[in-house]
């Protein structure tokens, strides 16, 4: 059971930058593959980044060179910085966690969710 919390959402500038965390629970942390996720208003949810125990790091094509996606096992967090922002990114953000050594592109890959943070960009 991995029980896992966001924090550092906000409203921000276009071109700002926030940097998100994703504390988790559990002993075992470092095991996980983990992942972004973000959903817009009337929006299906969609990935934007993943990162296995290793830190092997996968982007979708319109965050890659902005968000940088990384995970402090000691810390039991993973982070998701992201710099120049878009209006378009403006959306709910959410990590995840799936048990195994691969990275996970679809929602369907993994077991335990968080409750979500809100990032706002402002045009």
């Amino acid at each position: 059971q991995v029980l896992l919390e966001e924090s550092g959402g906000g409203l921000v500038q276009a071109g700002g930058s926030l940097r998100l965390s994703c504390a988790a629970s559990g002993r075992t942390f470092s095991r996980y593959s983990l992942g972004w996720f973000r959903q817009a208003p009337g929006k299906e949810r969609e990935f934007v980044s993943t990162i296995t125990s290793k830190g092997t790091t996968y982007y979708r094509d319109s965050v890659k060179g902005r968000f940088t996606i990384s995970r402090d096992n000691a810390k039991n967090t993973m982070y998701l910085q992201m710099n120049s922002l878009k209006p378009e990114d403006t959306a709910t953000y959410y990590c995840a966690a799936k048990e195994g050594l691969y990275y996970g592109l679809g929602e369907s890959e993994y077991n335990y969710w968080g409750q979500g943070t809100q990032v706002t960009v402002s045009s």
